[in-house]
């Protein structure tokens, strides 16, 4: 091959390079309008006053805060109160369990270990859907539906934690052992290696958990539905805000629950853009080791 032929090939690369390229950003805007109107929708409706229900066009003819208004003088500060606390709370418990339940097999060799990961794993293959309706006789035994379901969903939502282990133990498993034996040898404790050393280190794969954990029953509808009905005292938002959808209400309620979605989606979505990173080192840190 000539040196005149070598310059002439570099541009072709970098033209077809170029193309590509535009092509492929052409398509990930194309992807991202579609994906991102339904919400700017949502959000221009919740602004509507002139008009409670349904209409054919999105920009609003006049502008203002009433859904806002009418939204916090109803009963969704109720269910979005309760919603903190099943989150808050299955957040915090959840996280200790998984990371707990990673750290012991990720360092402990014990019998029937394997034996145990892998039941776990087999386990959790089977769909939530077949457990319901024991799990609604069990909690109905209890006196956790209705409105006493928010202790009910906290209980269902942390009770097999410790199954979602495969993520925090990839990520611990990428620690070297090194340092446990070290911290014992110095006097630590078990307890004080994890909390002391190994969570320090690990503060992407802790970030990643809580938020996994948080956003699960952010945005639960189906069972926290079977079980929270009756009574808006024990509903959460998905729930509460559904019933304004049926036939009934939609007339008077469609801008209200519009603006109910937007106040939904604003924690978690501040919440995941400032700790993407977090999240995003967790899930590839996760997945070198298994």
């Amino acid at each position: 091959m000539s040196t005149n032929q070598t310059p002439k090939r570099h541009m072709g690369l970098k033209a077809s390079a170029r193309i590509s390229n535009t092509i492929i950003y052409i398509l990930l805007i194309f992807i991202s309008i579609i994906w991102l109107a339904p919400f700017i929708c949502i959000v221009l409706q919740s602004f509507r006053v002139e008009s409670t229900w349904q209409v054919g066009y999105v920009i609003p003819q006049q502008w203002g805060l009433d859904n806002y208004v009418r939204l916090f003088h109803s009963d969704f500060t109720k269910w979005y109160l309760n919603t903190f606390i099943i989150a808050v709370a299955v957040a915090v418990i959840q996280t200790i369990i998984v990371l707990c339940m990673s750290y012991t097999l990720s360092r402990f060799r014990f019998k029937m270990r394997k034996a145990l990961m892998q039941f776990m794993l087999i386990l959790g293959m089977f769909p939530g859907m077949l457990t319901m309706i024991i799990l609604y006789r069990v909690l109905k035994d209890l006196g956790m539906t209705q409105a006493n379901a928010v202790p009910g969903l906290i209980l269902v939502y942390v009770a097999s934690s410790g199954m979602g282990y495969y993520v925090s133990k990839g990520f611990f498993d990428t620690i070297p052992k090194s340092l446990d034996e070290a911290a014992r040898v110095d006097g630590a404790t078990r307890a004080q290696v994890l909390t002391k050393i190994i969570l320090p280190l690990a503060k992407p794969i802790v970030i990643y958990t809580i938020l996994t954990a948080f956003m699960a029953p952010w945005g639960d509808f189906v069972f926290a539905r079977y079980i929270s009905f009756g009574t808006s005292a024990g509903m959460n938002v998905a729930v509460g805000m559904y019933n304004w959808l049926n036939k009934d209400m939609i007339t008077s309620w469609y801008t209200t629950f519009c603006a109910g979605g937007v106040v939904v989606a604003l924690p978690v979505t501040i919440l995941f853009m400032c700790l993407q990173r977090y999240y995003v080192e967790g899930v590839t840190g996760g997945a070198v080791k298994g």
